[in-house]
């Protein structure tokens, strides 16, 4: 298909596309002339993962130039696929300059003794740990020493969605797509089981159960 068609198809406007191609993001399409080039399916899914990444995912377009090189890359063999699932990398807040407070500790040590627990073959120095631990010590600064008790009951829903993830994976027959699978799921498979979550809080929230101290006659 010509450039039109592809945005058209795709509903990326023309001069978008163009973009994408000089910056990389879109490898470019088989030259018929000087002047223009035709396109396949593979510019096509190229395309609506770069959207999706982008509208849906809220990564910047280095971000997604980032995921893209990623899963896209030489390593073909299975020892890459740890790797490509903390692509793209979790965001901590915290400068190594900072201090650490208590809340900080006790929640580092939370998550280590919850990695332990669950029997994760997980590096302490793994960025998840300090994402979790840096979350953790908010909710603690805010009191909430709740979440802590219920840390385990949240490793058990993660263990089966990431179980389910990597169980899905074609890591034989297609590791590029595995690869691709894990990036994608790290982005918009979060976004999915966020809204999910909320779905399913809305729910409870307004099931049989009353809330603690609510003496609203149902």
């Amino acid at each position: 298909m010509r450039l039109s068609e592809l945005s058209r198809t795709s509903g990326v406007p023309a001069p978008t596309i163009k973009f994408y191609l000089r910056e990389g993001l879109l490898s470019p399409g088989v030259r018929t002339n000087t002047n223009q080039a035709r396109y396949g399916p593979g510019h096509l899914h190229r395309l609506r993962l770069i959207r999706a990444l982008l509208d849906i995912g809220g990564l910047s377009l280095a971000e997604i130039g980032d995921v893209l090189a990623a899963s896209a890359g030489s390593d073909t063999g299975l020892g890459h696929l740890p790797r490509a699932a903390r692509q793209p990398a979790l965001g901590t807040t915290r400068r190594d300059t900072e201090p650490r407070d208590t809340e900080d500790a006790h929640a580092t040590d939370e998550v280590l003794a919850l990695v332990q627990r669950q029997g994760w073959l997980v590096s302490p120095g793994d960025p998840a740990v300090e994402a979790a631990a840096e979350a953790l010590a908010a909710l603690l600064q805010l009191g909430r020493h709740d979440f802590a008790e219920r840390l385990d009951t949240y490793a058990a829903a993660a263990d089966t969605v990431a179980a389910s993830d990597v169980g899905g994976l074609d890591r034989r027959t297609d590791p590029a797509r595995a690869t691709e699978t894990l990036i994608v799921g790290n982005v918009l498979g979060e976004r999915l089981l966020a809204a999910l979550r909320r779905l399913a809080l809305t729910h409870h929230l307004r099931g049989p159960v009353p809330l603690v101290g609510d003496t609203t006659p149902a």
